[in-house]
């Protein structure tokens, strides 16, 4: 299959999906700043799901353990295994989103409580690129398994060679992140 993607100008990925798979992301993107910046939260007291952040924080985790075996795999040359991997972490951050999205809904943005210049400075220093990267990570996870999906290979391995380093710094830093705020609360 690799040889045909090399060959074939038809076999090349339309701008009009990339350009799709960009304009989803930011709205995505521009709906979570929304939800977790100027929504009002429907239950401010938290007394509703309480354990979403710690589930969060568990999806996160999965998903750090599936990306490092799916590298694992493909180092490996152990496709399916990989392939399985893959899928698991795409899984996971499915539902990280889903459950993230509920989450801030109902009790809105987790204020950092820590004292201390240099753990303030820590913990948004984390922050800040965990959200930033967060952002460029999901068109570039979306486009990769679009071309891992579509037989593209070959841009699927230059694009994957980005993609999963940035993943696997924001799946990691969520973790972090929400091991920070319950500690300081």
């Amino acid at each position: 299959m690799p040889a045909i993607a090399n060959e074939n100008p038809n076999y090349r990925t339309p701008l009009s999906i990339v350009a799709t798979i960009i304009g989803i992301s930011a709205a995505a993107s521009l709906f979570l700043a929304w939800l977790v910046y100027y929504h009002q939260p429907t239950d401010v007291a938290g007394t509703q799901l309480a354990f979403l952040p710690a589930l969060n924080a568990t999806f996160n985790t999965l998903c750090t353990v599936f990306l490092i075996f799916g590298y694992r795999f493909i180092m490996r040359r152990r496709i399916t295994a990989h392939r399985n991997s893959m899928f698991g972490a795409f899984l996971v951050s499915s539902l990280f989103l889903v459950s993230y999205i509920v989450n801030h809904a109902l009790h809105g943005d987790m204020r950092f409580l820590g004292q201390g210049h240099a753990l303030r400075v820590t913990y948004f220093a984390l922050l800040i690129s965990h959200i930033f990267l967060s952002v460029v990570a999901l068109p570039m996870i979306l486009i990769t398994f679009f071309l891992s999906l579509t037989g593209r290979f070959p841009a699927h391995r230059k694009l994957a060679r980005w993609t999963y380093p940035i993943w696997l710094y924001v799946s990691v830093t969520g973790v972090v992140v929400y091991a920070m705020l319950a500690a300081y609360r």
